[in-house]
């Protein structure tokens, strides 16, 4: 797709490891490399939602050394020079920046979609519009545009976004002025959030053109797109994959919220000094992040209470339970609202309401040197 002549790219950010999903979830077989909400892959139904709005073509892929063979097998139709690895992760600014100078060096100038490679959509219709009208606001230069969620409870694990007035309707959708980013609240704070209306949750989705990115980097982060800037004169050469080790990992290790729109929304700075602004698009769009065992059995559940199970199973007196054993017959009695995943060299049990926890498994066993096991 082109809008204004400018061709619109997709950036899949596929770098996490998912570590609350364990014992699925392995440094090999991350979160986006699985079957979590459906049949297919997170990753392969992201891209599939994302047609026709960005064709195969224009799917670029941002991931590290461990994933990208299994990345390029999911996505076939991506072009393999579009599935770039980080030699060490820097967090998303410069994941971020680094397919950002790779879409100038192909394009000149293009559109960019910033999109997480694990998140769930219910409403793939709606959202492919209100992409839409993203990208529509981001073609203006210096537009910053971020899709917000209006929150359905007090969640404390979410930043969130403060809109300000009404500022323009692309494609028929409202899109607000920001007025500031906040950080993952207290609860007394988040319930604040949810009874005023006017905070949305930030998905992390993000809209620019690839100019106006590499603009604010150089404002915000000048000694990262100096380095981006001397990465980009070897892409396409014999020494590209030596000058992104050596570069790479000198990058500033600090996520795009903090390094460009926080700052970005300041009165006195940001993108409105170069005659744009930031906005948010808010979209009810069916939208998890799917962050745990217990986020699958919410979505999954047709009913309160009911059993979730991945194969066979028989359940007596046991009520609102998740398990994950497609080859094993799973019976259960007398136990509710527990998490029980099984693995081929590991099962993990847990309340639902514990499951945010299995991440401290990951950190015990890289402790403990259990590189089997991750």
């Amino acid at each position: 797709m082109k809008i204004a002549n400018l061709p619109a790219c997709a950036v899949l950010l596929a770098g996490g490891r998912g570590t609350r999903f364990w014992p699925r979830s392995r440094t090999r077989t991350p979160k986006q490399l699985l079957n979590i909400a459906g049949p297919d892959t997170m990753i392969r139904e992201t891209a599939t939602r994302l047609h026709p709005l960005f064709p195969t073509a224009n799917i670029w892929v941002v991931t590290n050394d461990q994933q990208i063979s299994a990345i390029r097998k999911e996505l076939p139709g991506v072009p393999r020079s579009h599935t770039l690895s980080e030699p060490a992760g820097r967090n998303t600014a410069a994941a971020i920046g680094l397919a950002a100078i790779h879409l100038a060096h192909q394009h000149g100038d293009a559109l960019m979609a910033v999109l997480p490679a694990d998140s769930y959509i219910g409403k793939p219709e709606l959202y492919r519009k209100i992409l839409h009208a993203a990208l529509d606001l981001a073609r203006k230069p210096g537009n910053l545009v971020v899709i917000g969620i209006p929150p359905t409870h007090p969640e404390t694990g979410y930043g969130y976004i403060e809109r300000g007035a009404a500022s323009a309707k692309p494609r028929g959708c409202t899109a607000f002025a920001v007025r500031r980013f906040a950080e993952k609240p207290e609860l007394p704070v988040a319930r604040k959030y949810l009874r005023s209306k006017r905070y949305f949750w930030n998905a992390g989705m993000f809209f620019w053109r690839v100019s106006t990115f590499l603009e604010n980097l150089q404002r915000y982060l000048p000694a990262t797109r100096a380095a981006l800037a001397e990465l980009s004169c070897s892409i396409g050469r014999r020494g590209y994959e030596k000058s992104l080790r050596r570069i790479y990992p000198t990058l500033e290790n600090i996520s795009v919220d903090y390094a460009v729109m926080e700052p970005a929304t300041l009165p006195s700075d940001g993108a409105a000094s170069n005659g744009g602004g930031v906005f948010v698009l808010p979209a009810e769009v069916g939208w998890s992040d799917i962050g745990s065992w217990a986020a699958v059995y919410e979505l999954l559940a047709k009913k309160a209470g009911e059993n979730v199970s991945a194969g066979s199973h028989f359940a007596h007196d046991a009520h609102g339970n998740y398990f994950w054993s497609p080859k094993k017959f799973v019976a259960a009695v007398g136990v509710h609202d527990l998490v029980v995943v099984e693995t081929d060299d590991a099962i993990l049990i847990c309340p639902r309401g514990r499951a945010q926890d299995v991440g401290k498994i990951v950190k015990a066993l890289e402790a403990e040197k259990r590189r089997e096991l991750l």
